[in-house]
């Protein structure tokens, strides 16, 4: 079954396979009707996005990003929904972030080089394409060497925070990127929030700063999982969201556009949250 809600999706524009107008067309054959382009820390793929959704008028494509932040315990990443993106501020401030990605990449395969793993910069490049060079680009220049069996590999054991490949890079503090995402006219919601130990406490903390959802129907979580959140979520206050957070880089593993059933209530909720326009 195919869910008509997808508010998670990646292009090309960050380390997703598809084109921005790829996404969409396969989103419009399969019937879905709302959808969020997220790339991480980067908006350049809207413009494509939107001209491709106006070929298919029964779906609508809601403007977004995935702000990359960090706390002691780990990545907490931010989605903004409805952004103003030509707001001068975020541009400004995901200019930054996405130079940092670049920096941090070529870090990580002269850390990999040093352990014994050598990958030519060149060709992490061709993998990318017009996109800013991710992880997800470097393991694919592993696989093709034969480092690795599989993509999830190079994270299990060499690029995820504490492997021996992983380098740092510029971030924003949550309650910074929430901020940010308000002031371009957008609706935070904590991406995947599962992935942090005692997040609750985060999450709490966020609100008073503006957090209006959390991503409660996420393809990986367990049914019990999605209740717990769906409880907390309705206890302060905040919109359930949820999407497939899809890449397509593994379809093997990966769940597809639409995968993940999500209930209208979550663009109902992003829609009643968004801030007053002054």
């Amino acid at each position: 079954m195919v869910s008509r809600i997808d508010l998670h999706l990646h292009s090309t524009a960050s380390d997703g396979v598809l084109a921005p107008a790829e996404v969409v067309r396969k989103a419009a054959y399969l019937k879905l009707k709302y959808i969020a382009l997220t790339d991480h820390d980067s908006i350049d793929g809207l413009a494509e996005a939107f001209a491709e959704a106006e070929k298919h008028p029964g779906l609508t494509l809601i403007p977004g990003v995935e702000v990359s932040t960090d706390v002691a315990a780990g990545d907490v990443h931010i989605l903004g929904y409805f952004i103003d993106w030509h707001d001068p501020e975020l541009l400004r401030r995901l200019t930054i972030m996405r130079a940092s990605r670049l920096d941090r990449g070529q870090a990580i395969v002269e850390r990999l080089g040093e352990l014994g793993m050598p990958l030519e910069w060149e060709r992490v490049k061709e993998i990318a394409g017009d996109a800013v060079i991710g992880r997800p680009h470097i393991a694919q220049a592993m696989l093709e060497k034969g480092y690795i069996s599989y993509l999830g590999e190079a994270f299990d054991k060499y690029i995820s925070r504490g492997g021996p490949g992983y380098v740092e890079r510029i971030k924003l503090d949550p309650t910074e990127a929430v901020a940010l995402i308000r002031a371009a006219g957008g609706v935070p919601v904590m991406a995947h929030p599962l992935t942090l130990p005692n997040v609750e406490t985060l999450i709490e903390a966020l609100v008073p700063a503006g957090l209006a959802g959390i991503e409660v129907h996420y393809a990986s979580f367990k049914d019990w999982e999605i209740e717990k959140l769906k409880r907390l979520a309705e206890k302060l206050g905040l919109v359930a969201t949820g999407g497939t957070d899809y890449h397509g880089l593994d379809p093997s593993t990966e769940t597809m556009i639409g995968g993940q059933p999500v209930p209208m209530s979550a663009v109902e909720g992003l829609l009643a949250r968004r801030p007053e326009k002054k």
